[in-house]
Order: C-alpha cells, then sequence, then structure tokens
C-alpha cells in the first residue's frame, strides 16, 4: 500500500512539473502573440497612415495636373494671339513699303 501510494505521489510530482514545463511554454507563446499584436497594430496604424497621405498626393497630383493643363490652354492661346499680332504687324508694315 505504502508503495503504491508512493508511485502515485512520484506520477503527481512528474505531471505537476510536466504542467509548470507547459504552463511555462503556454506563458511564452501568449508573450509571444501579445508581442506580435502590438507590432501588427502599429504596422496597421503605418498602412492607416500611408493610405491617408497617399490619397493627399493623388489629390495634390490630380489638382497639379488641372493646373498643368489650364497653363497649356492659356499658352495655346496667348500663342495664337501672338501669331495673330504678327500676321496684323506684317499686314500693316507690308503695305507701306510697297511703292
Amino acid at each position: 500500500h505504502e508503495q503504491l501510494l508512493k508511485m502515485m505521489e512520484e506520477r503527481m510530482m512528474d505531471v505537476e512539473q510536466k504542467l509548470r514545463l507547459v504552463k511555462r511554454l503556454l506563458q511564452d507563446k501568449v508573450n509571444q502573440l501579445k508581442e506580435q499584436l502590438s507590432k501588427n497594430t502599429k504596422a496597421d496604424a503605418v498602412v492607416k497612415d500611408l493610405y491617408v497621405e497617399n490619397a493627399q498626393l493623388l489629390k495634390a497630383l490630380e489638382v497639379t495636373e488641372q493646373r498643368q493643363k489650364t497653363a497649356e490652354r492659356k499658352n495655346y492661346l496667348l500663342e495664337e494671339k501672338i501669331a495673330n499680332l504678327n500676321r496684323i504687324v506684317r499686314n500693316l508694315a507690308s503695305p507701306s513699303f510697297s511703292p
């Protein structure tokens, strides 16, 4: 009976030791997962910031492209006016040189 009790105590101690080991392993895993969650949360915030910044940059690009198109149209109109003025000046100047 005492031998059986001693065996049971040894098994119990062995089981307790294994449980402590499993508990330590589980705690390590919990710590790893908490650290990963923290990293993921930070990465998520960075991604959101980049998304907002990208949207702002796209809007700025759109505005810049629109301004460039407007400037190109104005430039074209000014070039046409210059060509017309040059034609008028030529027409005015050419009769004065005629005999």
